[in-house]
């Protein structure tokens, strides 16, 4: 029983370090707005939220047929590398990382932006996922290991 109780915990602690290197950025972030700059379309509105943990800022471009939030919720969002979510392909049974997630979107990071004026290094990431898009601003220590032209996944997930 000892053996396989331990067993169990050293696969349990293989398959949380595995997730931790898919998941590249992960936080809490609040809604401060919707549609700063007016509404364009009927079925996405943008996002203005700051992160609680990192202090970042974002702007995303949602769903809200699919997906509707308002200003004040609470949700964790997390980008993943190309992969590892899933393979594109429906496999009954299989298991992957959008399951533990409410909304996910499949993007490419298109612009990468520094700046050091103001103090500290900050950094910008532009993903688009099908033409609803992301801007993701804070300290460039959160989101160094990103690279041009990668392959994203976003997933949220309400509190």
């Amino acid at each position: 029983m000892g053996t396989t109780r331990n067993n169990f915990a050293a696969l349990r602690v293989k398959k949380l370090q595995k997730l931790s290197s898919i998941i590249q950025f992960e936080d809490i972030f609040v809604v401060n707005k919707l549609d700063p700059d007016g509404k364009k379309f009927d079925k996405v509105s943008r996002i203005e939220a700051r992160s609680q943990n990192c202090d970042m800022f974002m702007h995303l471009d949602v769903n809200t047929e699919i997906y509707p939030l308002l200003a004040g919720d609470k949700f964790t969002m997390a980008l993943a590398h190309n992969g590892t979510p899933d393979t594109g392909y429906y496999t009954p049974g299989r298991k992957s990382l959008a399951d533990k997630y409410e909304y996910v979107m499949h993007g490419k990071l298109y612009k990468i932006t520094d700046d050091a004026s103001g103090g500290g290094l900050k950094a910008e990431l532009y993903v688009s996922y099908g033409g609803l898009l992301m801007l993701l601003r804070g300290e460039a220590s959160h989101v160094s290991h990103f690279e041009l032209d990668q392959r994203i996944f976003l997933l949220l997930r309400r509190l």
